[in-house]
């Protein structure tokens, strides 16, 4: 067969022209088929430093789509990428190839064996679902590695990844059975223990027996003897070199190489796993230092004590976790002072009494080597696990600092021997000193192999010290007898590192299994043989002559528009950084493509992902269009054209990403940039003026609710409304009436202007548009709940007494400008109550948290901040008052269980801790939360015809099920939108929770 075409030529073909290649997948495949630039460009980086345009991307439904694509790229002379998260950290997943993504459908669990320990699983299939399936069996598979909750399997085993507790259950290698895989020819060969093998294998297993065999002299003197050495491929499984052996009989088991083989041997069909028991029970020790010296030169003491993982956090990462809401109180928890780093010290078995015999020893050793009173002691499980969250997610904490300059990965495994940690990291923080830097540290203290990366620039010279300090660090590395590539594999960023780390003779070896296997170079080309130059700028995400459009933004991103300081770590002034944008594109930037929008436990992000496991929609790729467009890569038009709309379509704005995303992403509030942007540019439809002008024309819908309601009542208006204005005719809409809160406010003594100024115990009640006009009695008990605890409460209204508006419908229909008036309207008559010390309390989160986050960013001054610092949801002022010891109710005791859906803006801005504590003040209350993600109504994303499909699939996710195991409990919702979408799917009724405490007053 003839070599693949080069990399130059499948550019070229990689637009239009590759036509005959999509037509053929589509033609003889059941997969879905991308060849558009914001697909390909979705595709085109991981979470590495580096950007490559694939030829397209093939979403296969089944093996036989991958078989077929196999076949058809090889006809076409089209490298084959294979892809599962795509969170590589070293450029593996880039390519100018056919990229096959087998994470949306190949992800089966294909058998599980509890008695033999064995799984056998599909490449796609995530790890923290395989461990969430194998949990009843009191089973795990413990490559743990910190990006589980989307790391899938088989590119776990194409990177041989490690994990945090690999000093007690080795690496991927040490866990793989066997593994079917497709070569390059397109035959589907097995590969297992040596005997076991069919005639091609057999061959090719006595091949690189041969290899191992002529080169031994030179695999024993240039091959690492550290168990974290995952560089090149596995040559020594005929004479293991590790200080761990492949297999712990001495069996060779030919799988063992395609593991780290990173997809240019084979594309995985299926894995066999070998997996462990379940730890019963496990303990934390976290030790504080006063140096990292002193941390570092601990870790070969505290592994005698047999631990099952010994994790760094430095200072850095500390100082990032506490600026984190989602991060800050678990690592608080963890310290003991300002510690310039922590070692979290874990022991895990099957009785708990020995464990805490350990953690006791881990305290005496401390104090023996001069650290007393070091340790923080978690023998529970719960803080525990929240610590581990924060430890997985260093690497997202490390990527949120702000600026051009960020932590590079390139030499962030190395792996040198315990007894050489401290003076290795010494060293290595000095290179860094000299190239006018630091590094950030963190990871796997136990075995030697420590994430470091240094703060670099890569737009600016950050090529250039990148190649100096690689070439200080391996130095070091071959002076303490260590291993380049620990952990993450090769990629584009350490592949020419191979021949370094073996020698030209082992390289050569390497290059002839290569050819064995894949004689015409057509899997993922250019990786761990023949591979480019780690610094070639065109590969760079960043590459030479990148330019950002001018735009002027609606909104102020000048948080984002600033600089680092790489040695100091000091940010500059916001607005300094330099880009044209106003700091739009560096807030997009700030995506560094680890994936963490990609899981599926139970926070909020990504509702739309969940259901369509489609790259498109998912915080990344949308963060990955923006940027495209951004770049001018999408076309001059390219932010307000279709792709980038096509993108942020499913966007639910939910902010889970605000809050989830380790970087800061804010999606939500992107797209609130870009509706701004396309309307600006477009205009806007009926409908969208229908929905932004709501509030306007409430009062006269008020006083012609019987007219305004028709559309729900006279037959065929529904379907009318669906053809005019994209409204969905299977959605109710909410029902307009006379009696608004307005209306019956008169009869409930509320307090004048004059008078809660004057109040020992006054709060304003600012009454949202929903509230007034669909659901008065939310409005209504509120006021019954905070007069009952002694309050006088005082509704806000316009000087004409007209009713006030945050201007979220203008916000979410892109009319920026008309949003900012109404935004300054509203902070013209709280501010002053604010600026008494009164709070401001809303019943509806999207309404009331836009005081605390959008109208920050509208250029209303320092005012703005001053409403927000007194801006309070319901719930969290009777959470906050009744710790304060000033809320008292009298409260008759629960009857009924009560479940809680939280809104997502609560969610994201940290409320439910209130919604919960404010529930609990009734006696024998005992409510539950619903661990739900969007219940998929979000405003009018639910109601649009469009969209109303995954409404409903984001609502059977978890919330409409969760109800219907509860079918007696009180449903607790505190957002319009979640409420009306409980009563569409579920037909029952959810209550805010001031209804909940109303009804359980004491008449």
């Amino acid at each position: 067969m003839n070599a693949a075409l080069d990399s130059e030529t499948l550019k070229r073909r990689a637009g239009p022209e590759a036509a005959d290649l999509a037509q053929r997948l589509r033609s003889h495949t059941r997969g879905e088929v991308f060849f558009d630039a914001s697909s390909r460009g979705r595709y085109a980086t991981d979470a590495s430093i580096y950007q490559i345009m694939p030829v397209g991307v093939f979403v296969p439904t089944c093996t036989d789509d991958v078989a077929s694509a196999i076949h058809i790229a090889r006809d076409a002379k089209v490298p084959l990428l294979s892809r599962g998260g795509g969170s590589s950290q070293c450029g593996q997943t880039t390519g100018a190839a056919l990229v096959i993504d087998h994470s949306k459908h190949l992800r089966r669990i294909l058998s599980v064996d509890p008695q033999a320990m064995v799984a056998e699983v599909e490449p796609g299939l995530v790890l923290d679902a395989l461990n969430a399936a194998l949990k009843p069996h009191g089973l795990w598979y413990p490559v743990d590695v910190s990006t589980s909750a989307q790391a899938t399997l088989g590119g776990m085993a194409g990177n041989n990844s490690c994990g945090s507790r690999s000093i007690a259950y080795g690496n991927m290698v040490h866990n793989v059975l066997g593994i079917d895989a497709w070569l390059a020819d397109g035959e589907l060969a097995h590969f297992g223990p040596v005997d076991t093998l069919g005639p091609r294998e057999t061959r090719i297993a006595e091949f690189v027996r041969g290899l191992a065999t002529q080169h031994r002299e030179q695999i024993e003197a240039h091959w690492p003897k550290v168990m974290r050495r995952v560089g090149g491929y596995n040559l020594d499984i005929f004479q293991p070199q590790s200080e761990r052996p492949y297999t712990g009989d001495g069996q060779v088991n030919l799988a063992h190489l395609l593991v780290g083989s990173e997809g240019t041997l084979g594309i995985t069909e299926r894995l066999r796993l070998q997996l462990s028991p379940l730890p019963k029970a496990k303990v934390l020790g976290v030790v504080n230092y006063a140096s990292f010296h002193a941390a570092m030169d601990s870790a070969q003491h505290i592994v005698k004590l047999k631990p099952t993982a010994v994790e760094l956090v430095d200072r850095t990462m500390i100082e990032l976790a506490r600026a984190n809401p989602a991060f800050r109180a678990v690592i608080e928890s963890a310290l003991l002072g300002r510690p310039e780093a922590i070692l979290l010290v874990e022991f895990s078995g099957d009785e708990r009494s020995a464990l805490l015999r350990q953690l006791r020893q881990l305290v005496e050793l401390m104090a023996d080597l001069g650290h007393p009173g070091s340790v923080v002691e978690m023998a529970d499980e719960t803080p525990q696990k929240a610590l581990w969250e924060v430890r997985k997610a260093g690497l997202n904490i490390m990527m949120s600092l702000k600026g051009d300059g960020k932590p590079v990965s390139f030499i962030e495994d190395c792996a040198v021997p315990l007894q050489h940690l401290a003076e290795y990291t010494d060293a290595l923080t000095e290179v860094f000193a000299r190239h006018g830097t630091r590094g950030t540290w963190y990871a796997h203290a136990s075995v030697g192999t420590l994430h470091v990366r240094p703060i670099l620039d890569m737009r600016n010279d950050g090529a250039a010290k990148m190649r100096s300090i690689a070439n200080e660090a391996s130095a070091l590395v071959r002076r303490f007898k260590g291993a380049y590539s620990g952990e993450h594999g090769d990629g584009l960023c350490r592949g020419e590192w191979v021949q370094w780390q073996f020698g030209p003779v082992l390289n050569d070896a390497l290059r002839a299994i290569k050819r064995e296997f894949d004689p015409a170079g057509l899997l993922n080309p250019g990786k761990i043989v023949d591979t480019p130059k780690m610094d070639d700028a065109s590969l760079f995400r960043y590459a030479p002559g990148y330019r950002t459009i001018a735009l002027k933004p609606h909104f102020d991103w000048s948080a984002w528009n600033v600089q680092n300081d790489p040695a100091t770590e000091r940010i500059s002034a916001p607005g300094s950084g330099g880009d044209n944008t106003g700091g739009l594109a560096k807030a997009v930037e700030m995506c560094n493509n680890n994936g963490h929008c990609r899981k599926f436990d139970a926070g909020t992000m990504c509702p739309s992902f969940r259901i369509t496991r489609d790259e498109r929609h998912v915080t990344r790729g949308r963060a990955n269009t923006l940027r495209l467009a951004l770049s001018g890569q999408l076309g001059d038009d390219g932010f307000t054209g279709d792709a980038v709309k096509d993108a942020l379509a499913l966007c639910v704005g939910c902010k889970g990403c605000r809050r989830d995303c380790p970087t800061g992403v804010d999606m939500a509030k992107l797209k609130l940039e870009f509706e701004a942007q396309r309307v600006a540019r477009n205009g806007l439809s009926l409908k969208a003026r229908l929905i932004a002008h709501l509030p306007d024309y409430a009062p006269l819908a008020r006083r012609l609710p019987w007219l305004f309601n028709l559309r729900d009542r006279l037959p065929g208006a529904a379907w009318l409304s669906e053809k005019l204005l994209g409204l969905s005719a299977r959605r109710g809409l909410p029902r307009w009436r006379r009696d608004t809160f307005r209306t019956v406010a008169p009869s409930l003594s509320l307090a004048s202007r004059a008078e809660v100024l004057a109040a020992v115990k006054g709060v304003v009640l600012f009454v949202d548009t929903f509230n007034n006009c669909f659901e008065s009695e939310n409005a209504s008990d509120a006021v019954r709940v905070l007069q009952a605890a002694g309050y006088a409460v005082h509704v806000a209204t316009r000087p004409d007494g007209a009713a006030l508006c945050c201007g979220r419908t203008l916000l979410t229909a892109g009319l920026a400008d008309a949003a900012k008036a109404r935004a300054r309207e509203l902070l013209d008559t709280l501010l002053p109550l604010a600026e008494a010390g009164l709070s401001i309390v809303g019943l509806e989160p999207s309404c009331l948290l836009t005081m605390r986050d959008e109208m920050l960013v509208m250029g209303l001054g320092q005012g703005a901040h001053k409403l927000a610092e007194h801006a309070l949801l319901f719930e969290e002022f009777v959470a906050r008052e009744a710790d304060a010891g000033r809320f008292a109710l009298p409260l008759r005791a629960a009857t009924q269980a009560i479940v809680v859906h939280g809104h997502c803006h609560q969610k994201a801005f940290g409320a439910m801790p209130a919604v919960m504590q404010a529930l609990r003040l009734i006696p024998d209350a005992a409510p539950s939360v619903i661990e739900t993600s969007c219940c998929g109504m979000a405003g009018t994303f639910g109601f649009e015809a469009a969209h109303q499909q995954a409404s409903m699939q984001m609502a059977e996710l978890s919330l409409l099920p969760a109800l219907r195991a509860a079918p007696d409990a009180i449903v607790v919702a505190d957002g319009t939108s979640c409420r009306h979408q409980i009563a569409d799917g579920a037909q029952r009724k959810a209550l805010h929770v001031s209804r909940v405490l109303a009804a359980h007053l004491k008449t």
